[in-house]
Order: C-alpha cells, then sequence, then structure tokens
C-alpha cells in the first residue's frame, strides 16, 4: 500500500483516505477537538467530533495514531499560508491509536534550542522530532543526494574506504582499537582518508568522492563536534589548483542556488586572498566578508591561498622534539610547495608557500585542501624538516614506495559537511547539525558511551586496564 503523507493530502480533496502520525498538539472547542497530524513532512489539521469513532477525549500530544477521513477545503479565513496542508483539513471519521506516549521532558511541538542541551541529547530521538531539527536531517539528505549526483555527473567514482586503519601521525590524537587476532596491536579509526585517496589516485581512479566519517580525539568547540564528523572528501588527479578551485566554487554556488534559494552570495566569482593578504587585512585568514552581516541569508564566500608551507613547531605537534626540527606543516605533511619555491627548502624553509587553498565561509573555514607532493624525495624531504624521526619516516613507507610506481600530479579538497551545513542553517553549535552528537565530555548521545565493557571482552582483546593515579 501506497502512503499518503500531508504533503500529498491537498492532491485527494473530497477523498476519503488514511494517514499515519503523531499528534502535534490537541485544541478543544466543546464538541469539537483539533488535532494537528505531524509526519516529517509536515502538519495536517484534524477535525474531530462526537461522531468521530475512537477515543478521541483521551489522545494526548505524541500518541502515534492512524487517522481515516475525509479531506476537504478549508474555509477562506481560515487557510493558513505557512503550512504546505494550509489550504485543507481532514474530517476524522476514525482515529486509533497506535501506540500512547508519555509526557515528553520537554515541548516538540516547540523550538527546543533553548531546552537544556544535556536534556536534548539524553532524549535526542524526541528533539529531532521538532519542526527545527526535522529539517536539518532532511537538509542533510537534501545537499548530500546534490552533491553525489554533481559529482557523478562529472565522471566522479564514490568510493568507499577502510574505517580501520594505521596509527600514523597525522595531528590529533587517534581513537584506537584493539586487535583480538593480532594480540598487542592496534587498528586507529581514520582522521582523514587522507592517505587513501592519494593511494586511488596512484590507482589510476583518477577522480573520488566520498562522505566519510572522520575520528579525532580532540577537544570539541562550537563549530567543531568530539570524536566524530562528516565531509566532503574529493580527489582528482592531472589537476592544478585552479581546476581545483572552479570544481568546488561550481558545486557549492549551484548547490546554494537550487537548495537554498532564499540566501544569497556576496560576490561571485568568489574573492581570492592570499593568506599574507587576509592577515594584513582582516587580521585573520578566515574573514567574514558578508555586506550585512545581520542577515541571515547572505552567505559570503572566499578563498585563502598562498599559506606558508611551514609553522613554527610547538610541543603541541605530536612529532614535537623527535628530530630537533623547529618547523611543523602549516597544512598537512602532503601538501606541495609551490612550484617557484622548492628551492628554498633548502635554503629558507620559512619562506616556502604551500599550495594549498582553504574555502572560507562567513568567518569558518569549512573546507580545506591542497595539491599534494608526488615525488617522493620531495615528501622524504618534508618528513626530514618537520623533525621526523627515522621511526615516524618507516610509519609512511607504504607512501613512499606507492610514489616509485608511478603517480600522477594530484589534489583535492575536503569540505566539513556538518559545518558547511551549520553556516547554511544559521546555528551557532554544529551540534544541532549532527543526529546524535557527542556533548563536552565526550559522552555521546542516547546511548552514553563509552562505557565499562566486560572481563570476558578485555580478555578476548588480549587487555587488561590500569587506571592511572590522575584518570580515578
Amino acid at each position: 500500500m501506497d502512503r499518503i503523507t500531508t504533503k500529498d493530502t491537498p492532491h485527494h480533496i473530497n477523498e476519503t483516505i488514511t494517514v499515519f502520525g503523531w499528534i502535534h498538539t490537541r485544541r478543544d472547542h466543546g464538541k469539537i477537538t483539533f488535532f494537528d497530524l505531524r509526519d516529517r513532512w509536515g502538519l495536517l489539521q484534524i477535525v474531530a467530533t462526537d461522531q468521530t469513532n475512537g477515543p478521541v477525549k483521551d489522545i494526548r500530544p505524541e500518541y502515534v495514531v492512524k487517522l481515516t477521513g475525509t479531506i476537504v477545503k478549508r474555509p477562506e479565513k481560515l487557510i493558513n499560508p505557512g503550512l504546505v496542508t494550509g489550504t485543507v483539513e481532514m474530517q476524522a471519521e476514525s482515529i486509533e491509536v497506535l501506540n500512547a506516549a508519555k509526557t515528553p521532558p520537554f515541548e516538540v511541538d516547540k523550538d527546543t534550542s533553548n531546552v537544556d542541551e544535556e536534556t536534548r541529547l539524553k532524549y535526542r530521538y524526541l528533539d529531532l522530532r521538532s519542526v527545527r531539527m526535522t529539517q536539518h536531517m532532511i537538509n542533510r539528505h537534501r545537499v548530500a543526494q546534490y552533491i553525489r549526483g554533481f559529482l557523478a555527473d562529472r565522471d566522479f567514482l564514490e568510493i568507499d574506504t577502510p574505517i580501520l586503519t594505521k596509527s600514523t601521525p597525522e595531528g590529533a590524537r587517534d581513537f584506537i582499537v584493539p586487535s583480538r587476532l593480532q594480540p598487542g596491536k592496534f587498528y586507529a579509526l581514520p582522521q582523514s582518508p587522507q592517505q587513501y585517496k592519494q593511494l586511488l589516485m596512484v590507482a589510476g581512479l583518477d577522480r573520488y568522492f566520498q562522505l566519510p566519517r572522520c575520528f579525532r580525539d580532540e577537544d570539541p568547540r562550537a563549530d567543531r563536534a568530539y570524536g566524530e564528523f562528516t565531509q566532503l572528501d574529493l580527489e582528482m588527479s592531472f589537476v592544478t589548483q585552479e581546476d581545483i578551485l572552479v570544481l568546488a566554487e561550481e558545486l557549492f554556488t549551484t548547490l546554494v542556488e537550487k537548495l537554498f534559494p532564499e540566501k544569497r552570495i556576496t560576490t561571485k566569482p568568489w574573492p581570492r586572498l592570499s593568506h599574507k593578504e587576509a592577515m594584513e587585512k582582516y587580521g585573520t585568514d578566515k574573514p567574514d566578508l558578508r555586506n550585512d552581516k545581520s542577515n541571515p541569508n547572505e552567505l559570503a564566500f572566499a578563498w585563502t591561498l598562498d599559506f606558508p608551507l611551514f609553522t613554527e613547531q610547538t610541543k603541541e605537534d605530536f612529532f614535537h622534539g623527535s628530530g630537533g626540527a623547529s618547523f611543523a606543516p602549516s597544512h598537512h605533511m602532503f601538501t606541495a610547495p609551490h612550484p617557484d619555491d622548492v628551492p628554498l627548502l633548502d635554503t629558507d624553509p620559512s619562506k616556502v608557500r604551500g599550495l594549498q587553498h582553504d574555502m572560507v565561509l562567513n568567518g569558518y573555514e569549512v573546507g580545506g585542501g591542497s595539491i599534494r607532493i608526488h615525488q617522493a624525495e620531495v615528501q622524504q624531504k618534508i618528513f626530514n624538516l618537520i623533525g621526523f624521526s627515522k621511526e615516524q619516516s618507516a610509519s609512511f613507507n607504504h607512501m613512499l614506495e606507492a610514489f616509485t610506481y608511478g603517480v600522477p600530479p594530484h589534489g583535492g579538497i575536503a569540505p566539513g559537511f556538518d559545518r558547511l551545513l551549520m553556516v547554511l542553517a544559521g546555528e551557532q553549535s554544529i551540534r544541532e547539525i549532527i543526529p546524535f552528537p557527542a556533548i563536552a565530555s565526550g559522552a555521546t548521545a542516547v546511548l552514553d558511551a563509552p562505557a565499562p565493557i566486560s572481563d570476558e571482552q578485555l580478555k578476548d582483546a588480549h587487555i587488561a586496564v590500569r587506571l592511572s593515579q590522575t584518570s580515578r
């Protein structure tokens, strides 16, 4: 049976149909009771009388119901232009309770943004019922599908890369997974598909993308989720930096125009700023170039280019002190130096520019990428300059060996899917955009992970837990 949803009801005027959903609100007016029925497509007004079969008086908000009745036009003065179903209502003949509901801990028929966040995340399945949060989830789907269609039309292949991978020093702390079959060894969850996508270029799969989940054990903030996040990962062979910028700009400009027509992009083509120019003019490499920052529908995209390839190494860098070097990569260690600056790697590395590009939107860095190094000797030189020990360099031997089998020039970009959606939605916290995010403490929504595991599970993984004094 094809289910009829609320959005379909205006096409069934004077027909008797059945609809399903949740009771959103209830309004009693003597012998007549008005309900708003909610599904993920919207609301439908239901008119119930003493002629309606079923427990009308007992039904409360959030009950799951089956309703049968006739769809009729609303009187002209009662039309609600704010609803897709605002021109119609159902005159209910029967109502069946499929499941009763307790009173929720907060009102889901209202905006839940002012409800305590821990409560919202504990009951995230209720929070997601609210109109605002439902729309965020719908937009996640619409944006993902648009991206897939756009890239497929341009000969990109969507390829999944492994989740269980090797711990290599890339930046943030890894999440590690013990191996049962190889005692004492561990997998790491990928911080990004960086190495795999470069290896796909070596394989000749010259246009790749995916929407991968990435895992980083780093502190959360308003625009950065704890633990895991989604990004659009995109890589191409035989391209210049200009090719990448043009493709990404077309993708996101058309995405906004087609999916968010109420939005207006401040400047097209997007402005391009050198890192030096951005810092001197705005004091940041991610300037907010909107003309009217109070306008929620203004989107100011921009590119920041010509970053220094290196920054000064700090104690926060994972390789600090391992090789006595003072440099750290400003992007990551696979970013290619500007071809004009390659000689400076031997004489003055601090002046080398990287072929890096950051995608900026309304003052947020929403994506970053670069042309990659494709020569083994240049890659090894970068490892040496940032002070990699022999052991750290050896952890990338698979990359260096792959480069000896003929690797094409390649590059890409990896916009943050969640952060992009956060800005498009006008939200201040990235957790509003993620279905089941973790809270600041690292505890996950609803399921409350991390949690202890049984002694038997520890034994299977050949692990013993010994807490330090500071963690007790």
